[in-house]
């Protein structure tokens, strides 16, 4: 940089211990005002031009990102014969389980729902026989009832995280 402000090219100023380089005005040539307008309209007409093919390069970007993230026809083809090959399998099953003859009758889900029933209704009476017999031992009892759970070796419905179904 020195060597160029020695020779004329550019100039420097000094400020402090700083020196600062910039280019030499006197060496370019005057340009008329009409000649800034056209270097303006020019500039102007760039940036517009800019613009426009920027707004090309955002569309083809977004079409190669659907193109990319859509499948080949190979995989397409790939793709259709493992879901035919899926749909056979599940045909197959489907014919399986209409052939049988060991099918449930009303009358025999009518019963498995009356015991089921009769069970809960059984567990709930249990459950509220065994609150109430442990709340009766509870009021004497100096610990707290999870240490009384403890010492007995009684596991609830929570500790085995079982809820009891609805009748």
């Amino acid at each position: 940089m020195e060597q160029l402000a020695l020779e004329g090219k550019i100039k420097g100023k000094t400020y402090g211990k700083q020196k600062i380089y910039f280019a030499d005005q006197a060496q370019f040539a005057e340009v008329s005002e009409a000649d800034l307008k056209a270097i303006d309209s020019r500039i102007s007409d760039l940036s517009t031009q800019v613009q426009a093919i920027s707004q090309g390069c955002r569309q083809l970007d977004a079409e190669l990102k659907e193109l990319n993230s859509s499948m080949t026809t190979e995989e397409m083809i790939s793709e259709i014969q493992e879901l035919k090959e899926g749909c056979s399998g599940y045909r197959e099953q489907l014919e399986k389980i209409k052939s049988t003859t060991n099918h449930v009758t009303p009358e025999q889900k009518e019963m498995v729902y009356k015991e089921r029933h009769l069970y809960v209704k059984e567990w709930k009476t249990r459950k509220r026989l065994a609150a109430d017999m442990m709340g009766s031992i509870l009021e004497g009892y100096p610990k707290t009832k999870k240490q009384f759970l403890e010492e007995v070796g009684v596991e609830t419905d929570e500790d085995c995280k079982v809820t009891m179904p609805s009748t």
